[in-house]
């Protein structure tokens, strides 16, 4: 029977898999394990700015709501973190029922101050990070083409690095959390040149940042026993809700339902996968 991991890696066209013989062989399930392990308030943050389209990607945002409403449903506190490129459309997505955080576009200084205040008010008992693109050595923020993107991103790397349980879910080597294996990107070569250096306590990879975020959740539903991963139909909702309010497919730039290049359909096959997995071990709502 196909893993969870195998389902979220299928169709890798990046590379990303070459980090799989160095992380924990069921990483989606130790990510969930964190979760479940750490009751409360969690940060879910994301958002990830396309500069040849001028609009955050929707990659990230749809995994984040996914995620988010899963944790809801098993009683956590959910505050979504993003910076102003990508604010507007989670609260689009989700509502005024849900907190949704502006992390400021500032210096070092003042980016360390904001996020050690925040973790402060909120004291989150994790911090999540999936398609975020984090910090260099250089201290700089880069996207998949090696451009520099520093000025459109937050430095929200300062809510991971203060923080002890923290989770990174990435596709291409440039997001929080890669930092755990920043050597093994950096030799890839078909994974970014100059990777994010961010740590985090667990990281989850996959094939699109999104299928990551499902595999956290399905993990998180086979570890308590209840079905919160969303449906097929909610998902296409999800990505459909954020491409309305102006998110663009990071391969194509265009304001379309992909992800990555990736049509609905091959979306939902992913989440359906995921489901089969559930029910097969009989975890049901």
């Amino acid at each position: 029977m196909e893993t969870i991991e195998d389902i979220v890696l299928d169709h890798d066209g990046r590379g990303i898999s070459a980090l799989r013989p160095h992380v924990a062989t069921d990483f989606c399930t130790k990510a969930a394990d964190l979760i479940l392990d750490s009751p409360g308030t969690v940060f879910i943050v994301t958002g990830f700015y396309i500069l040849d389209a001028g609009a955050s990607e929707t990659d990230g945002p749809p995994g984040a709501v996914v995620i988010g409403e899963g944790l809801a449903a098993l009683g956590y506190k959910v505050v979504y973190v993003s910076d102003r490129y990508t604010v507007p459309s989670i609260k689009h997505t989700v509502g005024d029922a849900a907190l949704v955080i502006e992390f400021p576009i500032t210096p070092d200084e003042q980016s360390e101050k904001f996020a050690a205040d925040l973790l402060s008010r909120y004291s989150p008992s994790v911090v999540i990070a999936i398609e975020r693109c984090g910090m260099t050595s250089q201290g700089t923020f880069h996207n998949m083409h090696g451009k520099d993107i520093s000025v459109y991103n937050a430095k929200s790397d300062f809510l991971f690095t203060s923080h002890a349980r923290t989770i990174g879910v990435g596709d291409g080597g440039n997001e929080i959390g890669m930092g755990n294996h920043a050597d093994v990107v950096s030799a890839t070569e078909s994974l970014v040149g100059m990777p994010c250096v961010t740590k985090t306590s667990e990281l989850v990879i996959a094939s699109t940042s999104n299928w990551g975020g499902y595999g956290l959740v399905a993990a998180l539903s086979e570890r308590s026993g209840k079905n919160v991963l969303a449906s097929v139909s909610h998902e296409k909702e999800i990505l459909d809700s954020f491409v309305e309010a102006g998110l663009v497919d990071g391969m194509t730039q265009d304001n379309v339902p992909m992800v990555d290049g990736f049509s609905h359909q091959e979306n939902s096959a992913i989440v359906q996968r995921l489901q089969d997995y559930l029910a097969a071990k009989g975890v049901t709502g």
